[in-house]
């Protein structure tokens, strides 16, 4: 029986959960302690408020099935969920208990001893007429675009403890140094600025999440950045995506890190000696897609990352090949691609990403995306994202 622990902390809006481990934290091979940290855009954004809460207690839902059985495949020790609806405390425990426990098309059951989710900007009311449409209360006029509060949230899962040291969701986009400010074809912004003063950055919200792995701390910085499209020659989501990559790029880096200030007001980013890992879907492309300004090179080019190495699938390769359509003009490595979109008018991409500091040693890293004939193939349509993965060494 699990052992359940929930604490709420309501300054921040988070939730803890502690449940009983069931398996090993870590692989130990020798002088080698390897984890496995992961992202996961699983596509639970719902379209109706509680929709996911009820499939999570019914426990007999099959697309949850098959993403369970995908990470029971993988077994990350570490684990950011994107696009798992914040509805309810204890739905990290209902999707343990109901989903992660239980044996999913034959794959061994996987527990987690702690979860972490709290309270995203999608669907929380700005009371602002952010999309410029002369109309307020719309989901494209909330703080990040929702229908509801908590739809396409966030979720930490671990077999280490974990604890949220700051978050960033209040953050103010204009006092961001330099922003990229969307600008009408004439040059003038494209926001009110009475609008613009008020916007928060974040579209979903900024974790730093402390894990507690092997007597040392590794902060997990997680977001999801918005898409880079549904705008017009403003390019105000472009230019959101951008700065919301670039407000890690600039965390990591106490040079560049003393403007930023977190949802209790302290100020600054990481120390130079931190531990780090950037995780989530990005919403960027290193060389294909809307993006601005190459806004993914931020951190894949940062002095202070380890973007060495490049996950890579077969199935991957092998989907590019089969759709064609746009997949056809794009010019990065198709096998480095981790989202599956319209191959009419998008192609697939590379957008979810886990990077490292240079201070962690890398082990190896990939993307779960069976080619036709490999195990698991059967399950990746449950999302348009596939999970990535990386090793890193805390031995």
């Amino acid at each position: 029986m699990h052992i359940f622990l929930m604490q709420f902390l309501r300054s921040l809006s988070v939730c803890l959960c502690s449940l009983a481990l069931l398996q090993p934290a870590f692989a130990d091979n020798g002088d080698t302690q390897a984890i496995r940290f992961a992202t996961f855009n699983i596509a639970m954004g719902l379209d109706s408020e509680g929709e996911l809460y009820a499939r999570l207690q019914s426990g007999e839902d099959e697309a949850l099935k098959k993403v369970a059985a995908i990470i029971q495949q993988v077994r990350p020790d570490v684990l950011l969920l994107n696009e798992f609806d914040w509805y309810e405390l204890d739905s990290a425990w209902l999707f343990i208990n109901n989903y992660l426990d239980k044996s999913q098309y034959g794959n061994q059951p996987i527990s987690y001893a702690h979860a972490l989710s709290g309270a995203v900007n999608t669907g929380v009311d700005s009371g602002l007429d952010l999309d410029g449409n002369g109309v307020t209360g719309d989901a494209a006029d909330a703080w990040g675009y929702g229908k509801f509060p908590g739809q396409y949230g966030m979720m930490v899962l671990s077999r280490f403890p974990v604890a949220l040291k700051r978050s960033f969701r209040q953050f103010k986009w204009r006092d961001m140094p330099a922003a990229l400010v969307p600008l009408n074809p004439d040059g003038t912004s494209w926001y009110p600025e009475p609008v613009f003063n008020q916007l928060r950055l974040s579209s979903k919200s900024h974790w730093d999440v402390v894990v507690s792995t092997n007597d040392q701390d590794l902060h997990f910085l997680v977001s999801h950045p918005t898409p880079p499209v549904f705008d017009g020659p403003e390019d105000r989501n472009g230019a959101r995506n951008y700065d919301e990559i670039r407000l890690w790029a600039d965390y990591i880096d106490p040079s560049r890190s003393g403007y930023i200030y977190d949802d209790a007001g302290a100020r600054g980013g990481l120390g130079e000696a931190a531990r780090f890992i950037i995780a989530g879907d990005l919403n960027a492309d290193p060389v294909d897609g809307d993006s601005s300004g190459n806004a993914i090179g931020q951190l894949l080019q940062h002095p202070l990352v380890d973007a060495s190495c490049v996950p890579l699938s077969k199935g991957a390769e092998e989907a590019s090949a089969l759709q064609a359509g746009k997949n056809l003009e794009q010019k990065g490595n198709p096998a480095a691609d981790t989202a599956d979109f319209n191959d009419q008018y998008t192609g697939n991409m590379r957008i979810d990403y886990v990077l490292p500091s240079r201070t962690l040693k890398i082990i190896g890293c990939g993307v779960f995306w069976p080619a036709s004939g490999e195990p698991g193939h059967d399950l990746i349509g449950v999302s348009d994202h596939r999970l990535v993965w990386l090793d890193i060494d805390t031995g």
